[in-house]
């Protein structure tokens, strides 16, 4: 059963989403991956998120450039916690995708990450923290993982 709902506006997005499922893959948090267009395919979207919490998913990974309305209508129709990943274009570098992303009405609220390769660890660790509230091994490898982060940047050494 997936933990994580890994959802993308197209499939050009999957190489930025990689480093994403690899995350969570890294921590043994299980995951499902749609490609659906809150534009395109809106039906077959709405009918896709209306069974997450049936089918025990707790965090939803949205991806998406330009407009950028994925995560926003994902969010329109659940309470599960909804992080979106900001793909970067080649026209605005993705600065539409993100401001897009950012300006949620108030009461719909969607976690916003930094835009592409960034962006998407760091989604991926946000779905782990939200998991490890209620998960004891979970937070226990989140700890680990900050640990050797820690240990690693401390036992960097610079010569200038």
């Amino acid at each position: 059963m997936a933990k994580v709902a890994i959802i993308m506006g197209s499939k050009s997005d999957a190489d930025t989403l990689r480093v994403t499922a690899d995350v969570l893959k890294d921590f043994g948090v299980s995951y499902d991956v749609k490609v659906l267009s809150a534009h395109r395919t809106p039906v077959e979207l709405a009918a896709y998120i209306l069974t997450l919490e049936n089918k025990g998913v707790k965090v939803v990974i949205a991806a998406a450039g330009g407009a950028a309305a994925l995560a926003g209508v994902i969010a329109s129709y659940t309470i599960l916690p909804v992080i979106s990943i900001p793909i970067e274009t080649k026209s605005l570098r993705g600065l539409d995708s993100l401001l897009s992303t950012v300006q949620m009405p108030p009461g719909i609220p969607v976690a916003c990450m930094s835009i592409g390769s960034w962006g998407a660890p760091n989604a991926g660790l946000l779905a782990v923290e939200i998991l490890a509230l209620e998960d004891k091994k979970l937070k226990a490898r989140l700890l680990k993982y900050r640990k050797q982060m820690s240990k690693k940047i401390k036992a960097t050494k610079v010569k200038l």
